[in-house]
């Protein structure tokens, strides 16, 4: 798990705008893909550099250019100077621990969110931003994996599915945006999961592992706060746009996306909360566990402070005293002993003191 602001010393005393890859490399190789479509137009391209797609942003229908990997400097330099991108928007696409937003700029929107998903192996929730530039007829989303976070919306178009096909570039980049909301809920489905069954374990057990348990998920529910508490922001701003990038009739779909975010950002609360009571009842069980084994030795050490007594008064070598004469005194004085325990016992269970 990345935290905020790792890596950024490598911009330390650059200027403004110069643009230096902030992150891990995650691939050896830029995928660059590039669909064309229309209605009843479908062309799908893979090339090595970004400037064979650029013939195709002059093309009527939509354009939807993927770049996957984010670590060759030139190809962002390339896009930018074709689209008149500012640099510090150019900046922004290579600095992976930037913060969500989204703004336009030079007749586009740009937009940065960022997508999680948990480790299979180690269950670490891991990040990874995408950014997407929407224009007049076309969309580009840049990612760092090289896997492709949007095929399902590469079969829906090549299936002509849905409204995709007739629809223009804005509901391409509402696509784009609604899928990545919609892995949140799965990763907070599997989180749910996870914090139901530490909370069941937490009533039975109270070992180191519990508390290691709830402070990572603490963590990863920060990184999940981080990244989609400013998802209302970018929706709204895209429901308010007024370069007429983005149509009437698909602002009705981002109003969807919004009132997932906002389910989104509430589970994440829940989730905070409770693990902020797990906590709670950790300490709390720690707490009782301890007092139990305190009250159990001060109750010993109560019982035995009599005993002490009879055995120090017993163990004073005075010359008279008569009851070191009595044949009969050791087993009466163990059996003062005895009575003296057994009815401070007694007396201790009356009082339901354990």
């Amino acid at each position: 798990m990345m935290l905020p602001g790792k890596d950024r010393s490598k911009k330390a005393g650059m200027l403004p705008g110069a643009l230096v890859h902030v992150g891990i490399q995650k691939t050896d190789k830029v995928h660059i893909n590039l669909v064309h479509y229309q209605e009843n137009l479908l062309v799908e391209e893979e090339f090595e550099k970004v400037e064979s797609c650029f013939p195709y942003l002059n093309l009527d229908g939509v354009v939807w250019i993927s770049i996957r990997g984010l670590h060759q400097v030139e190809v962002i330099r390339e896009l930018g100077n074709y689209l008149g991108l500012h640099p510090l928007l150019q900046e922004d696409l290579l600095n992976t621990a930037k913060r969500p937003k989204a703004e336009t700029r030079e007749g586009c929107v740009f937009i940065i969110m960022k997508s999680l998903f948990l480790n299979q192996s180690d269950g670490e929730l891991q990040e990874e931003q995408v950014s997407i530039i929407l224009g007049e007829s076309f969309v580009i989303s840049l990612e760092e994996e090289p896997e492709d976070l949007f095929e399902p919306i590469r079969e829906r178009i090549r299936n002509s599915r849905g409204r995709i096909r007739k629809y223009g570039a804005d509901y391409l980049a509402y696509s784009l945006l609604d899928i990545l909301v919609d892995q949140y809920f799965v990763v907070l489905e599997t989180l749910g999961g996870q914090l139901q069954n530490m909370e069941d374990e937490l009533v039975f057990t109270q070992d180191k592992e519990a508390i290691q348990d709830i402070q990572s998920k603490k963590k990863q529910m920060l990184l999940l706060r981080r990244s989609t508490w400013p998802l209302r922001e970018i929706i709204s701003y895209l429901e308010k746009e007024e370069t007429g990038l983005v149509r009437p009739e698909t602002v009705i779909y981002l109003r969807d996306v919004y009132e997932h975010t906002v389910e989104v950002v509430e589970t994440i609360e829940v989730y905070r909360e409770t693990l902020s009571g797990m906590l709670d009842i950790y300490l709390t069980s720690v707490s009782n566990r301890m007092n139990e084994v305190m009250k159990i030795l001060t109750i010993i050490a109560t019982i035995f402070i009599p005993l002490t007594f009879i055995a120090g008064v017993y163990g004073m070598n005075f010359r008279y005293m008569p009851e070191l004469d009595w044949r009969w005194g050791y087993p009466i004085v163990l059996a003062a002993m005895a009575t003296v325990s057994a009815g401070m016992l007694l007396y201790f269970r009356k009082k339901k003191w354990f």
